[in-house]
């Protein structure tokens, strides 16, 4: 896309079209994926099973069954002031880090406006500081620490109060975006594809590329940086951390698929948050204005959705042995491999293309200056990184195994706690543990479409060529 064409403060640019099937598809997605959330969390519960009984007889299932299963508390159970309270909270805590703890100052790539914005990152240190706090409460109180808790009694009612914040984040940077004026100070501009007039589309995209904030005594937010990697990355964690704490509380011991789960993901996220900066020539950055779409998934989606296999394991947890660990950690370091080189050598390149590790690397230079890879990881696909992140997927769901189980009741009276077997449920619960595979997927082939389209929209010819010498997409002589 050239720069004429991304001026995204002039009324009369080119048509950039409609993503996600347009206005229909942005509403369906908007009102659905919250009901998904809602769905996985009483679905595969701890009060009947995973899923719940009936739903493997359809015959049986009536409204009043699925509420008695489920444990349904009624829409007004469904949020709390105490929950929303102490989420509020947690964000405010996590703004305040950001401003207070030193941190790296970057800037951003050229606005199409020109000019740069400039960003903190010190995500990985408020990260330390904000699990400091939780390991130092679990060292004190154990699996008791009233944090982990409150998090698995409470868990519904921070699922809506998250939907809450990004409800409402969303609706305040869509109706502040019409204040961008063209050639303003503050470096304001409206995303390309997020203006099309039509108010659900422009609301669920984000109208505005990069909304900012002046807060009180904090300075200057950018508010789409901070929801990128804070509060949902660090929050699947501490979910996940809590999930094993109940398990603990639940079997007095902590199973090694739990334990793996765990570890890989804080991998992943820590990995993130070090490499903070890099966020800046991403899409999600560069390209997508901040709307419905960016804040749910970033602060709802993220958080309650990845750490499904965790929650599912503080119930029934699964021991994977020597063999099974072995087999889990190959699945991961392959991924990680793949993952981090990648990405490592991309960023290398363009930040200092004479860097010895990368120097010996081919490109081809497009008439804009930019240099595409045609060599070394980047040769091999056109998104190579996207295979790393799925292959990694697969050690996050495997743990599970043939995931499934129901609560036996009245073994459960005998026992004094829930009496946990797989029974008839055996593998009908890996439609919740192992959907992050099928999901991330669908997610990394059309966020590559879409990274394909704005790429052609910029390079042109270029591209094209450039699509010569490095056929595939993400999977090597498949894809």
């Amino acid at each position: 896309m050239s720069k004429s064409e991304r001026k995204s403060v002039l009324p009369a640019e080119p048509a950039h079209g409609y993503e996600f099937c347009g206005p229909p598809g942005a509403f369906f997605i908007s009102a659905g994926l919250p009901f998904a959330v809602y769905l996985a969390a009483f679905l595969c519960n701890d009060v009947t099973g995973c899923p719940v009984p009936s739903s493997l007889h359809p015959s049986s299932l009536t409204l009043e069954t699925l509420k008695r299963e489920t444990a349904w508390p009624g829409f007004a159970g469904l949020a709390s002031l105490k929950a929303t309270s102490w989420m509020l909270g947690y964000y405010a805590f996590s703004l305040a880090l950001q401003v207070v703890l030193p941190g790296q100052e970057s800037e951003g790539v050229e606005l199409s406006s020109g000019g740069k914005l400039k960003y903190k990152f010190n995500a990985f240190n408020s990260a330390l500081v904000t699990l400091g706090i939780a390991a130092t409460g679990t060292a004190l109180q154990g699996a008791d620490f009233p944090l982990w808790s409150f998090i698995w009694e409470n868990y519904v009612q921070l699922i809506t109060a998250n939907i809450g914040i990004a409800t409402l984040l969303a609706s305040y940077v869509y109706v502040r975006s019409f204040s961008v004026k063209k050639g303003n100070s503050l470096q304001r501009e409206l995303a390309a594809g997020g203006h099309s007039g039509n108010v659900i589309y422009d609301w669920f995209i984000g109208r505005e590329l990069n909304p900012r904030v002046d807060l009180p005594l904090l300075g200057t937010l950018d508010i789409k940086a901070f929801c990128e990697l804070r509060p949902g990355m660090l929050g699947w964690i501490i979910l996940n951390m809590a999930f094993i704490a109940h398990q603990y509380k639940l079997y007095s011991t902590i199973s090694d698929s739990i334990l793996l789960i765990t570890a890989f993901q804080a991998l992943y996220v820590f990995d993130a948050l070090y490499m903070e900066s890099a966020i800046l020539t991403t899409m999600d950055i560069t390209t997508d204005g901040f709307g419905f779409m960016l804040a749910f998934g970033d602060l709802v989606w993220l958080p309650f959705i990845y750490s499904l296999q965790a929650r599912y394991l503080a119930v029934h947890p699964v021991h994977l042995g020597t063999t099974g660990i072995l087999g889990v950690l190959a699945v991961q370091a392959f991924g990680y491999y793949i993952f981090r080189g990648a990405n490592n050598e991309k960023n290398r390149f363009r930040t200092d293309p004479n860097d010895p590790q990368i120097a010996h690397l081919e490109y081809m230079e497009t008439k804009s200056g930019s240099k595409l890879l045609t060599s070394g990881w980047w040769g091999t696909a056109r998104h190579i990184n996207y295979l790393g992140d799925w292959i990694m997927a697969w050690s996050y769901c495997l743990p599970t195994g043939m995931a499934g189980y129901v609560i036996d009741q009245k073994s459960s009276l005998s026992l004094g706690r829930d009496a946990v077997i797989q029974g008839e449920a055996k593998g009908w619960g890996m439609a919740f543990t192992y959907f992050y595979i099928v999901y991330f997927a669908i997610l990394l082939i059309h966020r590559e479409m879409r990274d394909e389209e704005k790429c052609l929209r910029k390079y042109g010819e270029d591209w094209e060529e450039y699509r010569k010498k490095v056929p595939y997409r993400i999977l090597p002589y498949v894809y």
